[in-house]
């Protein structure tokens, strides 16, 4: 390590930002176990996953949340389970489209908030074994999955929408001790009979939605629940005790922060929540490959390719994970135009996934000139916006750079000095999308510390 210089002194001004970073509301507190490093290490180093939103609500092709924003009867629809046979579900090309996108890890509805199940569970008549296609679709993925290599991810929501006691367990009390228990056997159901599962990834529980996350009864009559406030009545949901037993059934799975339950990484979601670089914890950014909902809507304009590359490197470079998801078609297919766009991701990939894979973010902050990445004694840095002057201008670092290219590329002049890296990148090797230079420091980079880097360049 060089003496305290203004080198020295950008790496302590730069741990006292890290430490003072201030912290936002999550619904769930952070695992303490002594596993929890070692279980996560293989999510944090697969960087991007495909997740896959599909049941019936595919068959009126107006998203996964049709049910609800049209209201329609529980009774009415149900008869979609009637349709349900989707005769061109493939597992395999799910699967072999997933490793072509370059994804490490697959996360797939299960069961969403209109309560169909895409698994066995005889508890229960709203099952893809008990409708038309009379089968058990998770079983068929998970082993599709694991055949080609990836990790094995179920997306699953304790919420449903057939229970009013969700909405109002205090009244339904009943019904809602109902609904638990569901909540109950079917984790049980998933944990005990697919064989090992490397993501469980909730939506819809903990006690901000319980109640779906706004109705109470006050002074003035109902209002809605402040978004930072939980439910607080006397029913339990009891996520400790439901997760505590899925983790006994599965001790290597990994479960993100939308229950009560102590959580493996937190989870972000949509284009806007990219948000701020974050090291202190894992964490994954979720959005669609579309500009629509996140299951099937027919003609549902898919996202360029661009703006996809620049998510999956905006939340490399900001230390968290990004899951993308596509939504197949009532016949079980992935819609042509989303599958493209996963392939151009994957040939993407197969140039600059060194820049990705295996990676934390930093040790720049993001900024005007895009993230960096890093891995020993490697630093990406992933240009998003070419230099007006021909020179990219980073803060220094505390250890000498021995040498800086583009990658898979030519070699690039550079000068540093006690205050700054000056990196000379030509015209011409400007990337449209993404220019990823590769410099090699001294030592590698092992500290948790960040540097800001001026807002212009």
């Amino acid at each position: 390590m060089p003496s305290l210089n203004r080198r020295g002194f950008v790496l302590i001004a730069s741990i006292l930002w890290f430490v003072n970073l201030p912290l936002s509301a999550q619904w769930a507190p952070l695992v303490k176990d002594a596993d929890a490093q070692q279980r996560i290490s293989w999510w944090r180093e697969a960087r991007f996953g495909m997740f896959l939103h599909w049941g019936v609500y595919a068959f009126p092709g107006r998203g996964e949340w049709v049910q609800w924003q049209e209201q329609i009867p529980v009774n009415e629809y149900a008869k979609l389970a009637e349709q349900f046979k989707p005769e061109h579900f493939d597992p395999d090309a799910w699967a072999a489209l997933a490793k072509e996108g370059g994804m490490k890890y697959m996360v797939l509805t299960s069961r969403h908030h209109d309560g169909f199940a895409l698994f066995d569970d005889p508890g229960s008549s709203f099952t893809s074994m008990n409708s038309a296609a009379q089968r058990d679709i998770v079983a068929d993925y998970v082993k599709a999955v694991r055949k080609v290599g990836l990790g094995v991810g179920l997306y699953y929501s304790p919420l449903d929408w057939r229970y009013p006691g969700f909405f109002f367990p205090g009244i339904y009390r009943a019904n809602a001790e109902e609904l638990h228990a569901q909540y109950e056997r079917q984790i049980d159901e998933l944990a005990s009979h697919y064989g090992k599962l490397d993501v469980l990834w909730f939506d819809g529980g903990g006690n901000e939605w319980l109640g779906f996350g706004g109705l109470e009864w006050g002074e003035q009559g109902w209002h809605a629940r402040a978004k930072d406030k939980p439910y607080a009545g006397q029913f339990d949901w009891r996520d400790v005790e439901v997760v505590s037993h899925l983790r006994e059934l599965q001790p290597g799975v990994v479960i993100n922060d939308r229950t009560n339950a102590p959580a493996d990484f937190r989870s972000r979601e949509g284009d806007g929540a990219l948000g701020d670089f974050e090291n202190r914890y894992p964490w994954e950014l979720c959005t669609t490959i579309t500009e629509g909902a996140w299951g099937y809507q027919p003609n549902a304009k898919v996202k360029s390719l661009a703006t996809l590359i620049h998510l999956l490197i905006g939340a490399a470079g900001r230390d968290g994970n990004f899951l993308l998801n596509v939504g197949p078609r009532p016949d079980g297919q992935i819609d042509g135009a989303q599958a493209e766009r996963v392939r151009e991701i994957g040939r993407w990939l197969n140039t600059n996934g060194e820049s990705i894979y295996g990676t934390r973010g930093g040790p720049w902050l993001p900024g005007s000139y895009g993230v960096s990445t890093h891995r020993q004694n490697v630093i990406y840095v992933h240009l998003l916006q070419a230099p007006k002057s021909g020179e990219l201008s980073l803060p220094i670092l505390p250890f000498r750079v021995k040498s800086a290219a583009l990658l898979h590329g030519p070699d690039l002049q550079f000068k540093q000095s006690d205050r700054e890296l000056v990196i000379a990148v030509p015209v011409a090797s400007i990337d449209a999308i993404d220019t990823v230079l590769k410099l090699e420091i001294e030592q590698p980079w092992t500290t948790d510390s960040v540097i800001p880097v001026p807002t212009s360049f």
